[in-house]
């Protein structure tokens, strides 16, 4: 069994690199099925199916969101765990935080599915476009849980510093997505159909293949128990319960965008589509990033070393800015044959050719909101994170989206998006600072199991809670 705390010494550039790229080639493989499905549910030449997808991607996202902040939780626990030394504390918080991820995943799965119908229409889909989405979403919704068990599983590798195997639970998915994907969708004819069946087949491969090496190589984990649960709720919740908030900030900024962009049409809304499919694959290393930079702040956090946790996030944003300007570079050359691959004319072209240049550029801003917020969650300050993810995808999107409607049309939907990432990362920029200034020294291993923060964020999440 290994347990040791390995990014308690070593440069810090190396594993943040090391952890980002392997962890990326795993997220990659699942993001570039996704954009195949898209290519391939474009050859079928029916606007509608692309524009069903990207209606569906957005409550997809939202429902992805609420696994993101269940695997922030588990992460950010463990890893603080073992930098700490207490490795059993560790395990009982990956076997709880993994049910706990289930159980609530599996509710919020149930509310979602009964609502579809009422969710596409707020996206602003009408007709077979809405029906064809509620159709697609009918059948992956339901395999939330089994995603749950994946982000989670995967979040505990990382906090092990395992990103290898990690990455091979994703690509492994990507493997079986990639290879049902023609057999079901034109094999068999089923369209959007079987693009959904190759979705659910790869969530349970990811699902299996996170759990294994856990099993395997770290212990496994712990003998379930209703008194253990109940103790760990509330530090799970402490980071689960902002985080989960945080992300689901993201989806709603997306689909106030998505209700945007259809006012301009279904050629329009395909273009959006095909950004977003676009984004991850370009981007898979800092959406890792993401992920990798958490377990390096809560080890060193964990194990009394402010002055790596500083290293960290500086070596975290010089790393998103060299792979922001080489990604835009690339996409910039091969602009023409990407929109080519989709068969993009008109609107469609326009939105692609914006993406490949100047709004990829902007992604830096992105990154740094990443960044700051793995930092928050990995230093006892989740709310902090909820806060600017609110701040950016309603202050940060609405006005300016509206504005840039108004006066570019289309464009000027997603030039407002990016436009508002801008003083957000900022402000995340500044805040994160201050939290690494002022913060970071009274942790310690003593204290790493159950800090102050914690405590204190646990107690906000609850009024907040009841409050609601």
């Amino acid at each position: 069994m290994d347990t040791q705390a390995k990014f308690l010494t070593g440069n810090l550039f190396r594993h943040i690199s090391v952890m980002s790229l392997t962890a990326s080639v795993g997220l990659m493989a699942v993001f570039l099925v996704d954009f195949v499905d898209m290519i391939f549910i474009s050859m079928l030449g029916k606007a509608e199916l692309a524009a069903a997808v990207g209606y569906a991607g957005a409550i997809l996202f939202f429902t992805t969101s609420f696994g993101i902040g269940m695997a922030i939780s588990a992460g950010a626990l463990v890893s603080r765990a073992l930098g700490a030394g207490e490795t059993d504390l560790a395990r009982q918080r990956a076997t709880n935080a993994l049910i706990l991820g289930v159980i609530f995943g599996a509710a919020f799965a149930a509310l979602v599915w009964v609502n579809l119908p009422v969710l596409v229409a707020l996206l602003g889909a009408t007709g077979e476009t809405a029906t064809l989405a509620v159709h697609y979403l009918r059948i992956i919704v339901p395999s939330l849980p089994l995603l749950l068990i994946g982000m989670v599983g995967g979040a505990i590798l990382r906090a092990h510093g395992d990103a290898r195997r990690a990455m091979m639970a994703t690509i492994w998915g990507g493997v079986v997505n990639a290879v049902l994907d023609p057999i079901l969708i034109f094999g068999l004819d089923l369209d959007l159909t079987g693009a959904a069946l190759a979705s659910v087949a790869a969530r349970v491969t990811i699902a299996v293949t996170a759990l294994l090496p856990i099993l395997r190589h770290y212990g496994g984990f712990i003998r379930p128990s209703l008194p253990g649960l109940s103790a760990d709720l509330g530090p799970v919740l402490a980071i689960a319960g902002p985080a989960i908030l945080t992300q689901l900030a993201t989806p709603l900024g997306q689909a106030y965008v998505t209700r945007a962009m259809a006012e301009f049409g279904q050629e329009a809304v395909a273009g959006m589509a095909i950004v977003a499919r676009m984004t991850p694959v370009a981007f898979g290393i800092l959406f890792a990033l993401s992920g990798a930079i958490g377990p390096i702040i809560g080890q060193n956090h964990g194990g009394g070393r402010p002055d790596r946790v500083k290293r960290s996030f500086s070596d975290a944003l010089l790393f998103t800015a060299i792979i922001v300007v080489a990604v835009t570079a690339v996409l910039f050359a091969l602009r023409g044959p990407v929109a080519d691959l989709f068969g993009a004319t008109g609107v469609t072209r326009q939105l692609v050719f914006l993406f490949c240049g100047p709004l990829a550029l902007a992604f830096f801003f992105n990154g740094v909101i990443f960044v700051a917020n793995a930092a928050f969650n990995n230093l006892g300050h989740p709310f902090h994170s909820t806060w600017i993810n609110w701040g950016r995808h309603t202050l940060g999107t609405i006005p300016p989206v509206m504005l840039g409607a108004a006066v570019l049309g289309a464009p000027g939907v997603l030039i407002g998006q990016a436009a508002g990432g801008v003083i957000f990362a900022a402000i995340a920029f500044v805040l994160a600072r201050r939290v690494m200034a002022g913060g970071i020294e009274a942790g310690g291993p003593g204290k790493a199991a159950q800090p102050e923060p914690f405590v204190r964020e646990a107690r906000l999440f609850q009024l907040f809670h009841h409050r609601r």
